[in-house]
Order: C-alpha cells, then sequence, then structure tokens
C-alpha cells in the first residue's frame, strides 16, 4: 500500500502564500515521479494534493487570510483546500489545566516520556539528529548531498531494517540519553509541563480541527478514491477483452508474452519478481486494496482472489502470498459472513512467506494476523497450534513472543488449559532469558508459578523458584529472590543431593550478598524446619544422678515421654496433698503443679518459673535436605517486661507494665543482668535428620519473659569459598550467615460453641510466656538401700534423705502415693530407737523384738493401741522432720520401712513429695517433687485362715471372764518359687488384731513342734480365740487389741513400727474397699425389692451378725535365702481378716477375672424369694447330748429300757429365736429303719422354746 494524497500546508504569515503551495507542489511530483527514491512509495499517480491553509489567530490578519482563501478557492476549487484556524488563546497555566492534552489518548506514554526528554534537551545536543533528518528536504536536486539518516531509510523495505541508520539512530539516542541523564538533576523540576500538547488550543479549536478531518475526508479523499476506483476498474474491463484470454492461454502454453521485469541486483528466483507499475495484475491488486481501505470487503475479496490466481500463474509467490492473505483478512471482515474465513489461504501464505520466500518477518506478521482471527473466532487451539509452529531456533526472541501468545490462547478456551499454559510460559521465559529478556522471562516464570504452586509437582516448582530466583537477583530485586529460593528449600524436595546443594549455594550467596548492603537486622532463615507444636518447656533445675548408693528421685525431666493417664494421676495426688495441707479443702486457686510443658498440657494460663531457675527449652529442627547442615552459636531470644508481681492474684498486663528488653537488639546491654543464655557452639544435622536441641536461659530478675525464636549461624560443609592462607595454599572457607526463626506455635483447635465448630478457630498457648516469680524453696529427695524386688509381704527398711538446696526455708513435708499400704515413716508414739545411718543398721531387724522363749499352752501377750495414732487422713502421710521445717542447704535422713506387695508381679508405685516456703502469699503456693520406682514381687506364703465355733460344752468353752471361745484355723503353704533363692520360711510369730476378739493360746503346735516350711511345704496351726472387752471411752476413740502369739524365741511388738502402720494401712483399704462394694450394691436395688424383702432380710442380718468375727490375723515370717555365698534372712508379714465364720480368708490377692456377658431382659420377673442358707442358721444355735456311754439294763425283769438323754441347747446370738425341735424320724432308708425299730424316743416328740440372748435351755428324754 502506498500514499494516496498528500497535505500542503502553507502559513497565512508568508508573504506569498500561492507560491510556497506551488513550490510544495513541484517538489511532491518531483519526488513522486523522477525515480530516485524508492520510499515513500506511491499508491497512484496521480496523487491527490489538498492544500491547507493554517492561520494562527494570535499572530496573523484574520482578513488577509480570508482573502488568500478565496483565491484559493478560484485556483484549486473548494473541494480541494481549507483554511483552517488555530491557537485563539494565548498560553496561560492557570487555562493550562482546565483543557486537557487532545492528543495524549492517542500517544503512547513512552513517546510523550521520550518527547519530554527531547524537548528538555539542550538544543546542541540534538542538533545532529536533526540536521540529520533535515538535510535532504533542504536540497533534494542532488542526490549525493542527500543525509545518510533519510535516504537509507528511503532506500529500505519498510519491514527491513537498514544497519547504518539503524546504528546511527541508536548511537544517536545514546548520546541524547546520555546528556539527558546528565542534565537530570537540572530539568526535573521543567519535566513536569513539558509535553503538554494544544496549549493554545480552545474548544471550538478543537472542533474546526475535526471540522477540517471532516471536510478533507468527505469531499477530498473519498471521491478521489472513488474516482479512482471507477478508473482501475474501466481499465481492467477493456483489457480483459478476447485478446486477453487468448494472450494468457498462449503464454502458459508455449511460455511466450510478457516476462516480469526483474531488478539487476536480484537473483534469479520466482518470488523476487518486480511487476512494473503498469503491468494489469498490480492495476487488480491496487483496485482490491481501495476497496479494502474503503470497507468495501465483497469487493476486495473477489479482486484479490483475481489477482491471486494472476500471481500464481506467473509464479511470482510473494505477491501470491500476499494476495492470499489479503483475501482471507477480506472474507474474515465482510458483513453478515456470506462465506466462511479461509483459514487455507492464511496457512499457504505463511508457508510460502518461510518456505519459499524465506522471509520470516512477513511469515510472523501473517501469522500473527490469523492467530487474531482465530481467537475472534474463538478457535484458540488452531490459534495456539499456528503460533507454535511458528517457533524456531534462529531467533529466540521472536520464539519467546510466539510462545507467549500460544499460553494466553491456552488459558482463553471455553475448557482453560491450565497446564499447557504454564508449561508454553515457561517456554517463553527460557527463550526470553536465551534472548537476555530477564524482564520478560521473570514474568512469564513468575505467571506460571501461580499455576504450578501448591500442586504437588515438587520439581517443576524447585526449577521455576531457581530460575524466578537468578532472575530477580540479577535484576537487582533481592527481596523476590529471597523469597523464591525460600520456597525451593521450604518444600519437601525430591531433587539430588548434588541439585539440593546448588540451590543451597546459591541462597547463602543471595542472603550474604543482601546483608552486606542492609543492616536492618538477621533474615528469617528456611532451614531447618522447626516444628513449633513439638517445642517442650522445662521449668526448674535438672535433677542430680545417683551418687554412690544414693538413688535421686526421678521426678519430670525432657527424656520422659507425656501420658495423659499418669498426668491425671499425679493431678489427684496433688490435690490430695493440697487439700490436706489446707485442713481437708481444696483452694479455690489451685492449679496442679507443670514443670514440662508440651503441645498435651494445659497451656492456658501463664507458666510460672522461679528467679535463679533455668528453663530449658527444647526445640525439635528436622533437616529436608540431603546435605549436611551445621549450625553454630545457637541461642533464644528473649523477649524481658520487667515488673513486679502481686502474690497470689492473676498477672495483668498493668502489673507487668515496665521496661521490656530484649536480646534481639545487640546493642542492648543490660540484658546479660536479666537473663543469661547459654550458647550452643556446634549443632549438626544430618541427611535428613530429625534432632532436638535442648537451650537453657536463666532469669534474674522477676517479671514477664517471652520467648520469641532462635537465632544461629548456618552454613553448610560441603561448599564455601576459597580463600588463601598464608602459606599460598588454598583453603575453602565455609559460607556462613547468620538468622533467625520465630517459634510461633498454634494453640487447640477451639469446639466448644457452634461458632467454634463452624469456624477454624485456636485457643492461646503461652508455653513460651512464663512469669518470672520470687524465690522458692527446691527440695531433693535421694533414696538408700532401696530395693528393686521383694517378696510378697516382706519388710524391708530403707533410708530417705531430704535436701533443701536453695536459699529459702521449706515446711509442710508431706508425701502421698498410689500404695499407700506399701511404705510407712512409722508413727512418732510407737516408732522405736532407729540408728542415725543406713550402715549401722545393716544385720538389725525392722521389727522390734525381745527375746522370750515359746512355751506351749501360754497365752497371748496383749496390748491396747489407739487407730489414731496409725491411720492418716486421706492417705497423705505428714513426713517427720524436727520442727516441720528445713532450713536451706540443711539435709536429714529418715528410715523408710517398705512391705512388698500382696500380689505377685511388677508394680509401679509413684510418690509425691508436697512442701512450701516459710513465707505465704507467694504467686506460687507449693511445690511438688515426683518419684516413680517399679517393684518385682515374687510369691513367699499363702495363708488360708477360716473360724468356727468350738464345740465342747458350753462350762468348758468360756474363759474366766465368761466370753465364748472360737477356733481359729490357719494353713502356711510355701508358694515361692524355687529360682527365687529362698531356701525355707519360719513362722516366728501369729498376732491378730481387732477390736472385739482377740488370739487367745495354742492349741497346735506342739511342744517340739518347728514351724519351718520348704518349698511346697504346707502347716496347719489351730489357736483359741475370744472376745474381749469393749475398750471404747467417752471419747469414743476406736482402741485395737493387739495379741502376740510366738513361736520362735524372740517376740515381735506386732503394735509398733512397722508391723502395726502396715496392718492398719492394710485395713483401712480394705475396709474402704468393702463400704465401696457396699455402697455399689445398695445403689442397684429397687425400692420395691427392699419393701418385699423387708421380714426375710432381717432374719438374715440376725444370722449374719451372728456369725461376724471381725479378727485380724498377722502371721509373721523369716526367710534364709543365699545370695553371693552369704546367708541372708528376709523378713515379712501376711494379713489375714476373718470376717464371718465359717468363712474361710486368704492372704492372696484373687486374680481379676472376666465377667460373664448378661442378657438383656425386657419383661419384668418377680424377684426369687429368699433362701436363708442353711449353714448360717445352724450357726445360731449350738447343741449338746448328755448321755452315759455305757448303761447297765436287766431285760429280764423288764423289756424296757428307758435311757436318759439330755439335749442342751445355747442361743449364740445377741437376738431372741423360737427354736422347734422334733424327734420324729421321717428317713426312708433301710438302714435306718432297722435303727428306728430297736430304738425309739419315749415322752414328748416335739418341743418349742425361746431362748434368749446368750440363754442355755435344757430338755431331757
Amino acid at each position: 500500500m502506498g500514499d494516496l494524497s498528500g497535505l500542503l500546508v502553507v502559513s497565512s504569515t508568508e508573504p506569498v502564500p500561492v507560491e510556497q503551495f506551488l513550490k510544495l507542489s513541484q517538489e511532491q511530483h518531483r519526488i513522486q515521479h523522477s525515480g530516485e527514491y524508492t520510499n515513500p512509495k506511491w499508491f497512484i499517480p496521480n496523487t491527490l494534493k489538498y492544500y491547507v491553509l493554517l492561520h494562527d489567530l494570535n499572530e496573523g490578519d484574520e482578513q488577509r487570510a480570508d482573502t488568500v482563501y478565496e483565491d484559493m478557492k478560484q485556483r484549486y476549487g473548494p473541494q480541494g483546500c481549507y483554511l483552517l484556524k488555530i491557537n485563539s488563546r494565548a498560553s496561560s497555566p492557570e487555562e493550562d489545566e482546565q483543557i486537557p492534552d487532545p492528543w495524549s489518548q492517542y500517544l503512547h506514554k513512552q513517546n510523550l516520556r521520550n518527547e519530554d526528554m527531547l524537548e528538555l534537551t539542550p538544543a546542541a545536543n540534538i542538533a545532529p539528529a536533526q540536521n540529520s533528518v533535515v538535510a535532504p528536504e533542504a536540497d533534494c536536486s542532488d542526490s549525493t548531498e542527500k543525509g545518510p539518516g533519510l535516504s537509507s531509510c528511503l532506500d529500505a523495505h519498510p519491514f527491513q531494517l537498514d544497519p547504518e541508520s539503524c546504528t546511527a539512530s541508536l548511537l544517536t539516542l545514546s548520546h541524547v540519553d546520555s546528556d539527558v541523564k546528565k542534565s537530570r538533576g537540572d530539568t526535573e523540576s521543567l519535566a513536569a509541563g513539558a509535553g503538554n500538547h494544544g496549549a493554545c488550543l480552545t474548544l471550538n479549536d478543537h472542533d474546526r480541527i475535526r471540522q477540517f478531518i471532516q471536510e478533507f475526508t468527505f469531499r477530498g479523499l473519498l471521491p478521489h478514491i472513488e474516482k479512482n476506483i471507477r478508473q482501475l476498474n474501466d481499465q481492467l474491463v477493456s483489457r480483459k477483452g478476447l485478446s486477453r484470454s487468448l494472450f494468457t492461454a498462449t503464454k502458459k502454453w508455449f511460455g511466450g508474452g510478457k516476462v516480469p521485469e526483474k531488478s539487476i541486483s536480484e537473483p534469479k528466483s520466482t518470488y523476487g519478481l518486480q511487476y512494473p507499475p503498469e503491468a494489469p495484475e498490480l492495476q487488480i491488486r491496487k483496485m482490491a486494496d481501495l476497496c479494502f481501505l474503503v470497507q468495501h470487503y465483497e469487493l476486495a475479496y473477489s479482486c484479490y482472489h483475481t489477482a491471486k490466481k494472476d500471481f500464481l500463474s506467473d509464479q511470482a509467490m510473494l505477491y501470491a502470498a500476499g494476495a492470499l492473505e489479503m483475501a482471507a483478512v477480506s472474507a474474515f471482515l465482510q458483513g453478515g459472513a456470506p462465506r466462511p474465513y479461509p483459514g487455507h489461504y492464511m496457512d499457504t501464505a505463511i508457508q510460502t512467506y518461510r518456505d519459499v520466500c524465506k522471509n520470516m518477518v512477513l511469515a510472523e506478521r501473517c501469522a500473527l494476523l490469523s492467530a487474531e482471527i482465530l481467537k475472534s473466532q474463538g478457535k484458540y487451539s488452531e490459534a495456539a497450534t499456528l503460533l507454535i509452529k511458528m517457533t524456531s531456533e534462529d531467533s529466540d526472541l521472536r520464539s519467546a513472543l510466539l510462545l507467549e501468545q500460544a499460553a494466553h490462547c491456552f488459558i482463553n478456551m471455553r475448557n482453560p488449559m491450565v497446564r499447557k499454559f504454564a508449561f508454553h510460559m515457561i517456554l517463553a521465559g527460557h527463550r526470553f532469558s536465551k534472548a537476555e529478556q530477564r524482564t520478560h522471562a521473570l514474568r512469564c516464570y513468575s505467571q506460571a508459578m501461580q499455576v504450578y504452586k501448591d500442586r504437588g509437582w515438587s520439581l517443576a516448582e524447585d526449577h521455576i523458584n531457581f530460575t524466578i530466583g537468578r532472575q530477580s537477583f540479577t535484576l537487582g530485586q533481592p527481596e523476590y529472590a529471597l523469597l523464591a529460593f525460600r520456597q525451593i528449600l521450604s518444600n519437601d524436595s525430591r531433587q539430588t543431593a548434588t541439585q539440593q546443594a546448588a540451590f543451597l549455594r546459591e541462597y547463602l550467596y543471595v542472603v550474604k550478598s543482601v546483608l552486606g548492603e542492609n543492616e536492618s537486622g538477621p533474615p528469617q532463615l528456611p532451614l531447618p524446619y522447626i516444628n513449633s507444636s513439638a517445642t517442650r518447656v522445662y521449668l526448674g533445675h535438672e535433677r542430680r544422678l545417683a551418687e554412690g548408693e544414693k538413688q535421686a528421685a526421678t521426678h519430670v525431666s525432657l527424656d520422659q515421654e507425656y501420658d495423659q493417664d499418669l498426668s491425671v494421676l499425679w493431678c489427684q495426688l496433688e490435690e490430695q496433698l493440697a487439700a490436706s495441707a489446707n485442713q481437708g479443702v481444696l483452694p479455690s486457686n489451685f492449679q496442679p503443679t507443670q514443670c514440662c510443658l508440651n503441645s498435651h498440657t494445659d497451656n492456658l494460663h501463664h507458666p510460672l518459673a522461679v528467679v535463679e531457675e533455668p528453663i530449658v527449652v527444647e526445640v525439635t529442627f528436622r533437616n529436608p535436605l540431603k546435605v549436611s547442615l551445621l549450625l553454630s552459636n545457637l541461642s533464644l531470644l528473649w523477649r524481658f517486661t520487667i515488673g513486679t508481681l502481686s502474690g497470689g492474684k492473676e498477672s495483668t498486663s498493668e502489673q507487668l507494665a515496665g521496661e521490656m528488653i530484649t536480646n534481639e537488639d545487640t546493642s542492648s546491654g543490660k540484658k546479660d543482668e536479666l537473663v543469661t543464655t547459654e550458647i550452643i557452639k556446634e549443632f549438626s544435622l544430618g541427611s535428613e535428620e530429625t534432632k532436638t536441641a535442648r537451650l537453657k536461659m536463666v532469669p534474674h530478675r522477676t517479671g514477664q519473659l517471652n520467648i520469641v525464636g532462635v537465632i544461629y549461624n548456618l552454613t553448610s560443609s560441603q561448599f564455601g569459598e576459597t580463600s588463601s592462607n598464608t602459606d599460598g595454599q588454598q583453603m575453602l572457607d565455609p559460607m556462613i550467615i547468620r538468622g533467625r526463626q520465630d517459634l510461633k506455635i498454634q494453640g487447640p483447635r477451639l469446639n466448644l460453641t457452634k461458632e467454634d465448630k463452624m469456624m477454624l478457630r485456636h485457643g492461646t498457648d503461652r508455653r513460651l510466656e512464663p512469669i518470672i516469680t520470687p524465690p522458692m524453696p527446691l527440695m531433693e529427695v535421694f533414696f538408700l538401700q532401696f530395693p528393686t524386688a521383694l517378696l510378697c509381704g516382706e519388710i524391708r527398711k530403707a533410708y530417705v534423705e531430704f535436701c533443701n538446696v536453695s536459699a529459702v526455708a521449706l515446711c509442710g513435708l508431706r508425701v502421698a502415693s498410689t500404695h499407700p499400704d506399701f511404705f510407712t515413716f512409722g508413727s512418732q508414739a510407737t516408732t522405736p530407737f532407729t540408728p542415725p545411718s543406713p550402715g549401722s543398721a545393716e544385720n538389725c531387724s525392722a521389727y522390734l523384738t525381745f527375746p522370750t522363749p515359746h512355751r506351749p499352752g501360754s497365752v497371748s501377750s496383749e496390748m491396747l493401741v489407739s487407730a489414731p495414732v496409725f491411720s492418716q487422713p486421706s492417705g497423705v502421710m505428714e513426713i517427720p522432720i524436727h520442727d516441720s521445717t528445713l532450713h536451706p542447704g540443711e539435709s536429714i535422713q529418715l528410715p523408710m520401712w517398705l512391705r512388698g506387695p500382696d500380689q505377685e508381679g511388677v508394680h509401679e508405685i509413684n510418690f509425691l513429695f508436697y512442701y512450701e516456703s516459710t513465707e505465704k502469699g507467694l504467686k506460687i503456693s507449693h511445690r511438688v517433687l515426683r518419684h516413680t520406682v517399679f517393684i518385682c514381687a515374687s510369691q513367699s506364703l499363702s495363708v488360708q485362715a477360716s473360724a468356727c465355733r468350738s464345740s465342747a460344752s458350753p462350762h468348758h468353752s468360756l474363759d474366766e471372764k465368761g466370753s465364748g471361745a472360737t477356733l481359729v484355723f490357719i494353713d502356711v503353704e510355701n508358694v515361692n518359687a524355687s529360682e527365687s533363692g529362698v531356701r525355707e520360711f519360719h513362722i516366728v510369730q501369729v498376732s491378730s488384731s481387732s477390736q472385739h476378739w482377740r488370739l487367745h493360746k495354742y492349741i497346735n503346735p506342739g511342744n517340739n513342734y518347728d514351724c519351718r516350711l520348704s518349698a511346697q511345704e504346707r502347716a496347719k496351726l489351730c489357736f483359741k480365740a475370744m472376745q474381749c472387752k469393749s475398750h471404747e471411752g467417752s471419747d469414743a476413740v476406736r482402741k485395737y487389741t493387739f495379741a502376740d502369739l510366738n513361736l520362735g524365741n524372740e517376740q515381735i511388738i506386732s503394735s509398733a513400727t512397722p508391723c502395726g502402720d502396715f496392718f492398719f494401712r492394710c485395713h483401712q483399704n480394705s475396709v474402704f474397699q468393702q463400704k465401696n462394694l457396699a455402697r455399689t450394691s445398695f445403689s442397684n436395688k429397687s425400692q420395691d425389692s427392699l419393701t418385699t424383702e423387708n421380714t426375710d432380710s432381717d432374719i438374715t442380718n440376725i444370722a449374719k451378725k451372728c456369725n461376724e468375727l471381725d479378727l485380724n490375723i498377722i502371721v509373721i515370717w523369716k526367710a534364709y535365702v543365699v545370695e553371693d555365698n552369704k546367708q541372708l534372712i528376709l523378713e515379712g508379714q501376711l494379713h489375714v481378716a476373718l470376717r464371718t465364720i465359717g468363712k474361710e480368708a486368704s492372704s492372696l490377692i484373687p486374680k481379676e477375672e472376666a465377667q460373664e456377658m448378661m442378657l438383656l431382659r425386657f419383661k419384668s420377673e418377680l424377684p426369687p424369694p429368699v433362701i436363708l442358707p442353711y449353714q448360717e442358721l445352724s450357726q445360731l444355735i449350738r447343741t449338746n447330748l448328755c448321755y452315759p456311754e455305757t448303761f447297765t439294763h436287766q431285760f429280764v425283769k423288764d423289756s424296757l429300757c428307758l435311757v436318759p438323754v439330755t439335749l442342751t441347747l445355747s442361743n449364740c446370738s445377741l437376738a431372741q429365736i423360737d427354736v422347734t425341735v422334733d424327734l420324729r424320724h421321717k428317713s426312708t432308708s433301710s438302714e435306718s429303719l432297722e435303727v428306728h425299730a430297736m430304738f425309739a424316743w419315749v415322752g414328748q416328740t416335739q418341743y418349742k422354746l425361746q431362748l434368749r440372748r446368750r440363754e442355755v435351755g435344757m430338755r431331757g428324754q
């Protein structure tokens, strides 16, 4: 396409405007027809000349301008000239702000910026550039005087660049740009006002300009185009006759006819053909272009189609490709779409440009135009395919542009192909990077990252982030580079170790570069990972380990795993201790002690730490890389608010308001005075290793402490920077950066309210926000001679040492345990003399003994003891120390008696020691110390005991006080396994304890009986038990009678420590269990069943009460053990509680058996009638028949022999009983019938009588 018309503009201020119009017309004619210029190209010889007289209203004479315009109309006609009046006002700053720039919406911002630069540049610097362009226009007669800029540009093809002119232009622009940069500082104030076009134009001037354009278009240009279309059409019609058809046919068959002219400099190729201007093929093309220009697309398509055929017949492929391209565009732009878009035309044109004509610029232009047409039709897939086909290896920039456009086609489809979009954007970014267009490469990679992010494609993410990081750093954007490299190192990468090392090296280099420029503080590092939720906090001193024979209390440590059930157990024990210290009432502000805080503990409140006591924070690090990491100078970051705490009240921000000091600021000088922070010199993490670091800090002031995070130096030993030492040897210096990571712990999810369940809310977690309180006492406990294995019931004496290692006195020392019957410290009333140290009591017995020879038939020795002397409320035991106070630095050793559990197996026994400060009203009311031991219990003896009423005559069974007697049978069996090393057991004493009964004397064994039991041996002992009178005084204090019957040469005082202590502890547990069982059975009964069984239960209660015994048997034994070729003597005691006469009791605890599943009953059934057991009723009445063993009778004198028989009935109960005696026999057996036939009762055969309590009745027969 060429120029159709030209505007010849002359100012009205010229002396003779008509002469200037004539000169301009002649100059235009010479340029067009002389043949010296190849550019600009003219479309037709008869070019439209439109004459415009420009009049400035501020300078010229308007009347003179009108006169000249009238002359012009006479000369050129009213359709060929125009008078344009502009600049109706003078330029003023106030008015500039009112009327906007009319050309701003048509000019690019970059062009406006360049114009401003050129306007602000000094004239001396711009003159060479202006001369290079203006010189050819000033003197057009001689081609040798033309400036190099214009001549080169006019001779060159519109789509080709001339190297010389381009180089000159680039040099000029660079020169201008350098000058602009130098003078930018001086001209910044002027830049704001430069570049404002049309400052003197009013709105009326705008309307005149629009009217001028409209007049030129409709009265000049369009009629001229119509005229040329008509002329071209007439020429084509006249030339397309019969001769034209025959000439074309002859040329096709014989190759004759007109041959298109070729340029001498061009090679002999078909795509380089040049038609003369008057060639009919070009006339058709010109007509098609004119029709296309005036939007007559249907006629344009027809002409392009005709020209295409002629070009193809002449093998002019360049012209044919252009005709195909324009024909396709004309078909597309036709209104109403009478024919489909011929996409194959575009494909053929592109192929011709690329393969035949070897002109990639035209091929790219055609491809882009076709792609836009396809996209407008919604054919994004075809457009993307077309653009991808145009990529090649010869031009990275062109391929990058085409790939980017193809990617946008994929994303704009009806069903967007997101992954293809991202993939082609990456390809485009790669080609931009190869073309050194880093900004565009970064943009493409960033857009692709939005697709690949968080999709599980870790390798693709690593590649994209690595490229983004490098490009950002090269472009001077280190912040974005750090963010990209952090993403690489933060994701779980599946790269090889070598690649991960490269990523880490790049990251360390970038961070080091940024730190060199910015000193704002240590950056946040992504490595290693920190599992913040797994952070644990330990408050207090670490316990000392065992020292020689001393075994330290286990307490709480970071090496222990958290157990929820065990934590609840410790809390229950602490509640018992706190209630015991507060007169049995749990304080309202009670908070359980938490020494070790983790994600499972209650962290809603601020933990309480003590001043001058360390705080240990365990941080879990994980190295996600296959490259080892080395951390150095690892320490905690903290913020401390100095304040004074009010004791016993919940701290608030107002109470802790004060100066805040942190070790994040290295310039702060008071940080060491407040908190001492431990520094770990080196901490290494292997490949993909998870490791914990325990960081310690010691506060020296009271206040609020916030643990913020950790700070460390990060490096990797695998790479570094090379440097030379003093000897000239190359060494590898590790690349070290110092950074930090914050500990951000998220609390547990809230799930209480409806809003919490519908939304994701988390509670607070204050484990890293301890409150530092004033000094508190600190106690350590050590155990001496503490066993790990015991026999069941074995008594062992150990020692406990209590040490106050703080500067504050402690008091109120107590202990609670899950097995209160396992140990005792003794009672102050009955405790004998205790050796001052464990070494002096190695061969001493644990019991209080004195020598007494065994005399068969001797009665027991008795001692009356009050129960409160041994009893402890709620299982809490007060530890007897002098003055109940342990002063700072003081320690004390106390004896501690242990008794093996009654059930074999491994037992976990927990002790909780409780103590308080002598100073009251502190924030921490008390402190506790935990200890856990495991005791392995082995079987020793099995004791079975039963009681029955004596069958002797009532007069012989009464003692001197008139009380009834009962026989007690005790079966003792050695059930110990042979591998335990126990040779034999010796029963040294049998004692009893009860409020109502006592063992009176031996019945069995005899004089020379030695009660020694080897393995699997059994002995049976029989004793006589008597009732003792009640000892309850006015104060109703329960008193127990202890009776001792020794079977050896020593008598053990069973009422003293430790025998009495363990008896009462075991007795309290058994009574407590019986009460719970009775309470449970009573609650399960319904009210109806209680009323229907009222009468029967009275009889049953009478029978049960009559058979109640309440006698506790204590069997004391000794065992002989061979250990390390030495014979040791073990002592122990077993307890058997006889509650009912005739019912056997055992010292062994039966194993719990699984209960059988009960079937559900949906129909109510009547309760079965109560059947009184015969065994219980038979115990109410004791019978005795008195008759002569021999009786002499003379049957000769009298055939009837009467033998006197006396029946004695004794009421053993405390209630009145109705007794019926029936002597009639109802047996049906043959043997009994023979006996009954020989003997028969005579006299009264049935008696009914009443017996009062303890009454004896007789009946004779």
